[in-house]
């Protein structure tokens, strides 16, 4: 059975990116993908990641909040899920940013990704 290796990082929905990136940072977060000008960042925090997503101003966004889980197989994890009966918001998928991963929503909504980073040998492009 696929399993989880640990936590790789936290997502939170902000409303000002700019404000956003400049209060982390002055948290002392080290910015690794983004910007204020971007509609997503990523900042190291220790082994894991906190990342930043722009929402829609004034509107409420359909997620919050998003955990992110490093698993030892994306596909596998995927297929489990599945067949446990649960209903992925998507099929596994590779991103920009080298990882493969999928979401699902938990019975309250909130968005649980799982994801593997990608070998340099599997990114495309």
């Amino acid at each position: 059975m696929p399993r989880v290796t640990h936590l790789s990082a936290v997502t939170l929905v902000v409303a000002e990116m700019a404000r956003s990136t400049a209060f982390y940072e002055s948290l002392g977060f080290e910015r690794i993908y983004g910007g204020p000008e971007a509609s997503f960042s990523s900042f190291h925090a220790g082994e894991s990641y906190l990342n930043l997503m722009l929402g829609n101003p004034g509107a409420r966004s359909e997620i919050n909040f998003r955990a992110i889980f490093y698993v030892d197989d994306v596909d596998a994890f995927h297929a489990n899920a599945v067949a446990a009966g649960i209903e992925p918001l998507f099929a596994p998928r590779d991103a920009p940013w080298n990882e493969r991963y999928f979401h699902i929503a938990d019975p309250d909504g909130h968005e649980v990704s799982f994801a593997k980073p990608l070998e340099r040998s599997d990114v495309s492009g």
